[in-house]
């Protein structure tokens, strides 16, 4: 046997040591280790860098790493020199370790095991807190950038008398530095009485003085600096206060001063300023007393000052003088919060005037006519009949539409007087749970794109209660012309795909059968070279990036591609919509965006949650819609940017909006060339732009008290309002606000409007309606008109309404008839309308019948003055509500229209029979001699084998995947 322990026969291994072998494999496998996560940190950084630059903002990208650069390497520099300075003097004035007591001896053994390393720990200790430091001032990049390039409000402070610019821009940048300056004082004090102590310049239990007269100089200036810097934050806390919120029971969250602030804080700042500033001279003059008895004494004087003077003083004023007479003490404060606050949001234009309510006019025809000419009134509601679109024209089941469709305005071909109309549209995205066999080339190179618009009249419905489509079918033909119909950028498309390569894409199908085509639009990244294709292997966890032969020569990767992604990505500065909407402009599907510059510095205005102020019931279905992330408070908004996003070619568009907003320009000085003038917006653009719903609902909520400009009527809180919540549902949410064209009272004609409501707080009767000009083109654009009820009297708010819509007998039996089976009611929108100094009414009605799993109109509920009407459709319920016909109707729309070639037949003879046997049921009800059951009864088994027989048409065509038109 060989000699196992060494000798002729083979090696000698010593036991725990590893071979050469292992050492280098172990070596090898951590330069492995190493490269992995550096090539990891650096596809991060290149994949980034590809992006920006493929949509051409590659200067936010530049500007934003060269300032957070520069902001890591100063103030980490800055705070491992104010340490590692500290340490070296400290070492420095050690005292000579002589006659060592017990206690020095013990710490012998610490400062000899150190000696050898000591230059390298000094390099590690600040290493490391320059490391923090500076990541964390990296992290305050827009603050820097905001101070460097703020330009000023050209308003001033009623207090102080300072630009706003200084509470915006400069406050907190100089807060940032004060902290920073704290932190970098006290680590430098704790690490100087570290080094001190463990040299022997600071003793805790040996005899004798406690400190050498090095140690305690030392000390002391670091004390010294550290009260100065209390000092300077003093100073800025008063100016701090024109921005301090704080609770007040008469008017919930506030912010600026108050009468405490002004007579009582505001001193009291003042006054422990001055007193930090001696006591921070007394321990500057350790240096040459080398006693700590003043200073000392000193900072107990600037303590219990700051108990005394800043907090029991302000509460004896707050006791003994505000609080008996509160109203009078705090008006003059509340007045500059109220028009602070309204200013900084922009409802100090805000129109209120009196509005009756009830209706002085006698003629029913005259009221008839004017009801037609008061609103379009939209009874297809975009947040109920998405699932109708989905089942009529989703086409494939790898296409969807989205859980709200939009309302936007566009030219009728037929002409009708020559107006835009309200139209509900949406786009047909790519759905990928919907592709018959998921695998990653599917996923990623086959099902790429949505395609076309589907847009219905949102005035209309057919017979069958379906949608008047203005633009249908695959590909879509109707009203809007030629367009690219082609999506790769949509709300729904979440995921990356990889495009112009060798591998066709699935385009759409026809009765031709599929087509297919490959991606033109010159948008994403090329991944024709390796390190690419490497970097973004890594940066998405895909490895088949890396040698998929399914990757070629033009082969590009698209990624970011919803609106509010890209638009979030090229302006991080900006806080965005929860609502993109498209539109079809110059022959190009467009996204628009609305976008917002916030600040949270403006003096005396009220905060704001914007995440909270934008969720109503929409948003609690559907959380894309809220700016559910920001949970930030803001004291400022201006709607100062809209976007666009082409869906072909991921073109993204910023706009200036607001000219004259001070925080857009700061951020344009920053990132210049990023934003293009308000002149570059097309006439076609401006005809779809329309005031951003988030921005409305933030106003809505701060004009349920700052509707007043009285201090007095706020303080009492006798005309505070509420936000109602969504009748037509049981979400217990705010209601949303309705796009509607409509004319308001001192309007002389329709104008495009964002609308809402308002109740008395805690009540549920009406206080008052308000809208705002949504048309971007009009001189009134962004103007909002209040109407305020009387509160003598009483008018029905939209519970109320809704209320009373199921306790009327006749509707209640229509309705439970209409859940005939096993179908499901849905209520519409209610839409309010005033009408000659009345309010109507207006709430679509949707049944979703049997197996076809979709809404359709069936009938509309109308009520003016407490008469209600429940019929088949618009006209009908105004007719019988007034009691009268228009004198000036125009034929009904019904949009019977020839269906489609590609209909299914089958499902539309089944509807056909189902509307026959409901119109059926419907007469038996209304027998003159009474109801007739036996009828009834058979037209209702009619109606639920019609459903039946369209719902398995429809599963057919779906398994087939066909898709129906019906």
């Amino acid at each position: 046997m060989p000699d196992r322990g060494g000798g002729p026969t083979g090696p000698r291994i010593r036991a725990g040591r590893p071979t050469r072998g292992v050492r280098t494999l172990l070596m090898t496998l951590g330069v492995l280790a190493v490269l992995g996560m550096a090539f990891t940190m650096f596809a991060g950084f290149w994949t980034d860098w590809l992006w920006y630059r493929s949509v051409h903002y590659s200067s936010v990208f530049t500007t934003t790493l060269w300032t957070k650069i520069g902001l890591f390497f100063v103030f980490g520099l800055l705070m491992a020199v104010a340490v590692g300075l500290n340490i070296w003097i400290a070492h420095r004035l050690r005292p000579p370790l002589s006659a060592m007591s017990m206690e020095q001896q013990s710490l012998d053994r610490y400062r000899m095991g150190i000696a050898p390393y000591k230059k390298w720990l000094l390099l590690a200790v600040t290493a490391l807190v320059g490391l923090i430091a500076g990541a964390s001032a990296a992290g305050q990049w827009r603050l820097w950038l905001m101070w460097v390039n703020g330009v000023p409000f050209h308003q001033k402070d009623p207090q102080f008398h300072l630009d706003v610019s200084f509470y915006a821009f400069d406050l907190p940048w100089y807060r940032f530095l004060l902290g920073f300056g704290f932190a970098a004082a006290i680590l430098s004090l704790i690490a100087a009485a570290l080094t001190h102590y463990l040299y022997g310049g600071l003793r805790l239990t040996s005899p004798g003085a406690r400190a050498t007269a090095a140690a305690t100089g030392h000390l002391s200036v670091l004390l010294g600096i550290f009260v100065a810097l209390k000092a300077v934050a003093y100073w800025l806390d008063r100016y701090g206060l024109a921005v301090k919120s704080s609770d007040f029971k008469a008017t919930g969250n506030w912010t600026g001063l108050r009468y405490v602030d002004a007579n009582a804080y505001l001193p009291a700042k003042t006054i422990l300023f001055c007193i930090a500033v001696i006591c921070a001279l007394l321990f500057f003059a350790t240096l040459w007393r080398r006693t700590w008895q003043l200073p000392v004494i000193g900072f107990g004087l600037m303590v219990l000052s700051a108990i005394l003077i800043g907090g029991l003083y302000p509460a004896i004023v707050q006791k003994f003088q505000v609080q008996p007479n509160e109203q009078a003490k705090e008006a003059p404060y509340v007045q500059k919060n109220l028009k602070a606050t309204r200013e900084a949001y922009g409802i100090d234009d805000a129109k209120v005037t009196e509005y009756s309510g009830q209706s002085s006019t006698k003629d029913t025809t005259k009221l008839r006519d004017d009801a037609n000419d008061a609103a379009s009134i939209r009874i297809m509601d975009p947040n109920i009949v998405s699932p109708t679109f989905q089942q009529l024209q989703q086409m494939k089941n790898y296409y969807a539409f989205p859980t709200n469709l939009d309302v936007d305005r566009y030219s009728a071909k037929d002409g009708k007087n020559g107006k835009d109309q309200d139209t509900v549209i949406g786009l047909r995205e790519l759905n990928l749970d919907g592709i018959p066999k998921n695998n990653w080339i599917n996923d990623h190179f086959r099902y790429t794109h949505g395609y076309g618009v589907v847009a219905a009249k949102g005035t209309a419905a057919d017979d069958q209660g379906q949608p008047v489509f203005t633009e249908s079918d695959m590909p879509s033909t109707g009203d809007l012309g030629t367009y690219e119909q082609r999506i790769y950028y949509g709300e729904k498309t979440t995921t990356y795909s990889i495009v112009g390569g060798p591998q066709q894409e699935i385009d759409y199908t026809d009765n031709d059968g599929e087509k297919t085509t490959s991606y033109q639009g010159g948008s994403g990244v090329n991944l024709d070279n390796p390190i690419n294709r490497a970097a973004y292997a890594v940066a998405f966890n895909e490895p088949q990036i890396l040698y998929s032969g399914a990757i070629g020569k033009g082969s590009r990767i698209l990624y970011n591609r919803t609106p509010k992604e890209r638009v979030e990505a090229v302006a991080p500065w900006l806080t965005i919509d929860g609502d993109a909407y498209p539109a079809v402009v110059k022959g190009r599907i467009q996204w628009i965006v609305d976008a917002y510059t916030t600040s949270n510095g403006y003096p005396y205005s009220s905060r704001t949650t914007l995440g909270d102020t934008t969720a109503d019931s929409l948003t609690a279905a559907n959380n894309n819609r809220a700016v559910v992330a920001q949970q930030n408070q803001v004291n400022y908004i201006r709607n100062s940017v809209k976007a666009t996003v082409d869906a072909y070619t991921g073109e993204v568009k910023l706009y200036q909006w607001d000219t004259q907003d001070p925080v857009l320009k700061t951020w344009m000085k920053a990132f210049p060339g990023t934003v293009q003038p308000r002149s570059a917006i097309s006439g076609d653009l401006m005809a779809h732009l329309r005031y951003p719903q988030d921005l409305f609902k933030v106003q809505r909520e701060l004009l349920t008290r700052y509707h007043v400009t009285d201090a007095q009527t706020f303080l009492t809180g006798s005309e505070v309002w509420q936000v109602p919540d969504d009748p037509t549902n049981k979400s217990g949410s705010a209601v949303p606000p309705y796009y509607l064209s409509m004319k308001m009272p001192d309007q002389s004609q329709q104008a495009f409007s964002l609308s809402t409501t308002f109740t008395p707080n805690g009540r549920d009767n009406l206080s008052a309606f308000m809208t705002v000009d949504s048309e971007a083109g009009s001189g009134d654009y962004g103007k909002i008109r209040i109407l305020k009820l009387p509160t003598s009297t009483t008018v029905d708010g939209p519970k109320q309404v809704q209320s009373q819509f199921n306790s009327e007998q006749d509707i209640a039996a229509a309705i439970r008839l209409l859940k005939g089976g096993d179908s499901d009611i849905e209520y519409g929108n209610l839409l309010t309308v005033p009408l000659d100094g009345g309010l109507l009414y207006v709430e679509p009605v949707y049944v979703r019948g049997g197996g076809l799993k979709y809404p359709l109109l069936r009938k509309v509920l109308v009520t003016y003055e407490g008469r209600t009407a429940f019929e088949n459709t618009l006209d009908a319920a105004l007719d019988k509500v007034f009691g009268t016909t228009a004198s000036t109707t125009p034929p009904p729309d019904t949009g019977t229209t020839k269906p489609p070639a590609s209909a299914n037949p089958t499902v539309q003879q089944a509807l056909n029979d189902a509307q026959k046997a409901f119109d059926a049921g419907q007469q038996a009800l209304q027998n003159p001699n009474g109801p007739d059951w036996t009828a009834y009864d058979k037209a209702q088994k009619d109606l639920k084998a019609a459903l039946k027989r369209a719902a398995d048409a429809e599963a057919k065509a779906g398994k087939s995947g066909t898709g129906s038109k019906s």
